[in-house]
């Protein structure tokens, strides 16, 4: 069973450049919380815990988004959406969450994660990974944390395409045409290939 993560936020009165100023000035990131039946609750979260929650959950994890306002909490399964950082400095500048229906399939892209060492690549070859995040559709709770893919049985000149990945349970890839995600290219081949077009 997951791990069940929570943030607190509170709902925030103040809007605009000059109070949002003033808020990171104080340590803590403006923010808004959006859902798809239109709901859009402008909030404020203290940056401390929200650095720790997304170094736990990322974008493709629900978790408990607590949001204060005249004086009750009312939870709301979300996901952090989209996180703006400052362009140099070490500050989060403003956080999207959105909320999720348990019962509804969501689409959400997952990392994923290459593990193993490829026959080729210790033939000669060289792994080229073309794509670190896969978008999927399952329900919020089926999320997975990321898409594993062993590459250890793949050979020179070899691919693994999307629509070879094995899904966790409930989880299915969306792709209209099947492309690759990692594979092993020969570098012998590759450079003969560029010096005749050099030619």
């Amino acid at each position: 069973m997951k791990e069940q993560f929570s943030l607190n936020v509170q709902e925030r009165a103040e809007r605009g450049k000059g109070p949002n100023r003033r808020l990171r000035e104080q340590k803590l990131v403006p923010g808004v919380y959006y859902d798809d039946k239109g709901l859009n609750i402008p909030v404020v979260v203290a940056d401390l815990p929200f650095r720790k929650i997304l170094q736990k959950v990322g974008k493709s994890r629900v978790f408990d988004l607590n949001i204060e306002m005249d004086g009750k909490v009312v939870t709301h399964p979300s996901l952090i959406w989209v996180v703006q950082n400052h362009p140099w400095k070490n500050q989060v500048d403003h956080v999207d969450f959105y909320g999720v229906d348990p019962t509804k399939p969501i689409h959400v892209n997952v990392a994923i994660e290459i593990v193993g060492k490829a026959k080729g690549v210790t033939v000669g070859g060289k792994l080229e990974i073309y794509r670190e995040a896969m978008e999927v559709v399952c329900l919020p709770a089926a999320i997975p944390h990321k898409i594993v893919i062993d590459v250890t049985e793949l050979n020179m000149n070899q691919h693994i395409n999307v629509k070879d990945v094995v899904m966790p349970e409930g989880v299915k890839a969306v792709y209209e045409q099947s492309y690759a995600i990692v594979g092993v290219i020969n570098p012998a081949a590759e450079t003969a290939e560029e010096e005749a077009k050099a030619k």
